[in-house]
């Protein structure tokens, strides 16, 4: 039968049966299936499919879809837990990923990959949720950095597989796609047996919420959106497309990326801590400017295959400051707006991920340092908009042009 108990009561539990362990225990458990995905995507398209850029876009058009309609999440916590949700998402995602390289056409693909993205959208939506109900806002950053390097560490272990393997044992993409999905699908099962389901103190709205006050957060996450399209469509299918990079050698620069971001990420939740996220969030944009500008000169200025894959880190590195996003916005926001907002605000940020790269495709078949130049302009727009964060957001004071809210005396 199942259990509710507060957050309060959860204190009590073992640690391995309270919420922060549920969430790490998540935290591990959709990278190995959405990375197992990713790092073949790009030579499974093109072996396998015979991908283009034009057909690039398109594929990543449809996946990013569910994340446009996750506001939908909203309706379905009419009748389901958000916990239960989750889990439910996380299991989808495995499947999904589980049975990927037995659909090899451009219409099996573009089905298998709508069906594992709305697993992932909707459990990370719900995540983002679960995360700043259940942390308190003196932890959330030094948290939220720990949980991003423990993705990074189950997605470590993943990649060190298929480098290891993939040449040793001749694997072939349905072996390595059913391992990697058929893992998160085991734990989304044992999370759901494991852990009651805990109850956060403040009852989420039911109901759609935009809130004027919230309109920089919103803001923000458009051009996040937008921006990340770039690096996650792009960035990779030119290490393949243009240096010829094999599953092995762009695993192995994904293995890098990861152990960056192992010390990186907690780093980074400590210094969100200590100097705000208005610093941190303007460091990250004028870092992804010089680095998509950077990107640009491998096409113009013949920049070889060394300095592309160093970008490719950097580029990676600096997305590890985007959980000043969430910290930001769990000071501004009223506690029972966090699940709705968490909805309402995946679907902004892909409001430009549904017709970016099919658009950008069609601009990579004429020049594919255009596209890095446009990156370099969005993540501009995105400086700009960072700056009106304050030094200590809080509600009522969600932006530079709203004064300071005076604390209460003592």
């Amino acid at each position: 039968m199942t259990r509710f108990i507060t957050l309060e009561e959860a204190k009590r539990l073992p640690f391995w049966r309270r919420p922060v362990a549920l969430l790490f225990l998540m935290a591990l458990a959709m990278p190995i299936a959405f990375n197992t995905w990713s790092a073949l995507l790009n030579n499974f398209v093109i072996e396998v499919a015979d991908f283009d850029g034009s057909d690039i876009g398109l594929l990543h058009t449809v996946r990013e879809i569910p994340g446009f309609f996750a506001i939908g999440v909203i309706a379905i916590l009419l009748f389901m837990r958000e916990q239960v949700l989750g889990l439910v998402s996380l299991a989808l995602l495995g499947a999904a990923t589980a049975v990927t390289a037995y659909f090899p056409s451009m219409g099996g693909i573009l089905t298998i990959t709508m069906l594992s993205s709305i697993g992932f959208h909707y459990y990370e939506t719900v995540n983002q949720s679960l995360q700043l109900q259940w942390l308190k806002i003196e932890d959330a950053p030094r948290m939220i950095g720990w949980l991003m390097a423990a993705g990074s560490l189950a997605t470590l272990v993943a990649y060190l597989a298929i480098m290891a393997l993939w040449e040793t044992l001749s694997l072939s993409y349905s072996i390595v796609y059913m391992i990697g999905g058929g893992v998160t699908v085991a734990i989304a099962l044992t999370a759901m047996l494991a852990y009651p389901q805990f109850e956060a103190p403040t009852v989420q709205n039911k109901k759609m919420v935009l809130r004027r006050r919230y309109w920089l957060y919103y803001a923000l996450q458009f051009m996040s959106g937008a921006r990340r399209q770039i690096f996650v469509v792009f960035a990779g299918f030119m290490m393949v497309e243009r240096f010829g990079f094999e599953v092995h050698e762009i695993t192995m620069l994904y293995l890098i990326n990861l152990v960056a971001n192992m010390l990186f990420a907690p780093l980074m939740g400590r210094a969100v801590g200590h100097f705000g996220e208005r610093r941190t969030l303007a460091v990250e944009y004028i870092g992804l400017i010089l680095v998509f500008l950077a990107y640009g000169g491998v096409y113009y200025l013949g920049w070889g295959v060394v300095i592309a894959a160093a970008l490719y880190v950097i580029d990676h590195m600096f997305f590890a400051l985007a959980l000043a996003l969430k910290t930001y916005f769990q000071k501004i926001a009223e506690p029972a707006d966090i699940a709705p907002t968490a909805a309402v605000a995946f679907t902004i940020n892909h409001i430009a991920a549904v017709f970016l790269p099919v658009l950008l495709g069609l601009l990579w078949l004429a020049s594919p340092a255009a596209v890095f130049f446009l990156a370099a302009g969005m993540a501009a727009v995105s400086l700009m908009l960072s700056l009106l964060i304050p030094r200590h957001p809080a509600p009522g004071h969600e932006t530079i042009f709203q004064p300071v809210v005076p604390q209460a005396a003592e």
